[in-house]
């Protein structure tokens, strides 16, 4: 397979000796407090976050200026919130959910709720007044998990854009490198390569075979960025926590017929996405294939035996997209 590797487990050697360039000090902030070492908070879909930015000290006149980064600009700023330190206002798509904790005379921290799949990523929390703005960043990440996923129609059948909306129809978005990363050092392991959501083409190995790559050693394989409109793969999709349950109705259901026994519970057939939600969250196992609403059959295994699949580590299982006309599978419902 021809494709440059990002090779993320290597050897490395080095000389007794390292020289190491003069670089500035960083600047050192005399308004606002630096974040931690570690300067990023967690949440899941649907919850609540607090974004921490404390002044150490005021100036006369200021404004605190919040944007968000990444991974998606809009414009020439993604504005998300300005204060004055006595009135806010909020920006764009994210103004409605956002506001500012107040929660004592320094505090310039802000509060999102409600939070969506796309929210993750990078803000900075600026403190402007026009002679030494400062700034500070802090990372957002969304719990949640990669799945790999493929056309009804077999591998590598998505332009860029056409992978985006099957990760929407399956509730979910395009996987950020990062969260195709953290998914790899958690156990992911897929030959196919996928679309990201920076335009760039990836798939994470664990196990280096033949057929995937050959000798090259473990890690993140790229083939870089492609043409969103021409070039077809598959789609790393990203989705976290939903409102809803999923419950699998035993039966020898054809599609049809599964999609029929979940409205008669008052649910709907799960997207792939609730299932994988379910797997990763609820820590939900079921050793039988089951319809989804795209028309594959899959199960959630989180605890690995011989009979339920044969293969060593917990994971959605699938068996395609098979002729919707057999009956032969039970069917997951979601409500």
């Amino acid at each position: 397979m021809n494709c440059a590797a990002i090779l993320l487990l290597s050897c490395f050697t080095c000389s007794s000796a390292i020289y190491i360039p003069n670089r500035p000090e960083p600047k050192k902030l005399k308004y606002l407090i630096e974040p931690p070492v570690y300067a990023e908070v967690s949440a899941r879909r649907g919850g609540n976050i607090t974004l921490p930015c404390i002044l150490r000290t005021k100036p006369t006149h200021y404004k605190v200026k919040w944007t968000k980064l990444e991974p998606e600009r809009r414009g020439p700023e993604n504005i998300v919130l300005i204060s004055n330190g006595h009135a806010f206002k909020p920006y764009g798509h994210l103004g409605p959910r956002a506001s500012l904790r107040k929660a004592h005379g320094m505090d310039a921290s802000l509060q999102l709720c409600h939070l969506e799949l796309e929210d993750s990523g990078r803000y900075r929390c600026e403190l402007v007044n026009g002679i030494e703005d400062e700034s500070v960043v802090i990372t957002l990440r969304i719990e949640g998990v990669v799945f790999p996923y493929q056309s009804t129609n077999g591998r590598y059948q998505f332009t860029f854009h056409e992978a985006k909306e099957a990760c929407a129809e399956q509730d979910g978005t395009l996987a950020t490198f990062k969260q195709l990363y953290r998914a790899w050092t958690e156990g992911l392991d897929w030959c196919n390569a996928g679309w990201l959501h920076d335009g760039t083409v990836h798939y994470p190995i664990l196990y280096p075979r033949p057929s995937c790559g050959g000798e090259l050693l473990p890690g993140i394989r790229s083939y870089g960025p492609k043409d969103k409109t021409h070039d077809r793969f598959d789609v790393f999709c990203f989705t976290s926590l939903t409102s809803g349950s999923v419950s699998y109705i035993a039966g020898s259901f054809s599609y049809g017929q599964a999609a029929q026994a979940c409205k008669h519970e008052g649910a709907e057939l799960a997207l792939v996405g609730h299932l994988y939600s379910a797997w990763r969250f609820q820590n939900y196992d079921q050793c039988d294939g089951g319809w989804l609403r795209d028309g594959s059959v899959r199960y959630p295994i989180t605890s690995p035996r011989e009979r339920c699949g044969g293969m060593p580590e917990a994971g959605v299982r699938s068996f395609g997209f098979p002729d919707k006309t057999l009956h032969l599978y039970g069917a997951y419902c979601y409500r």
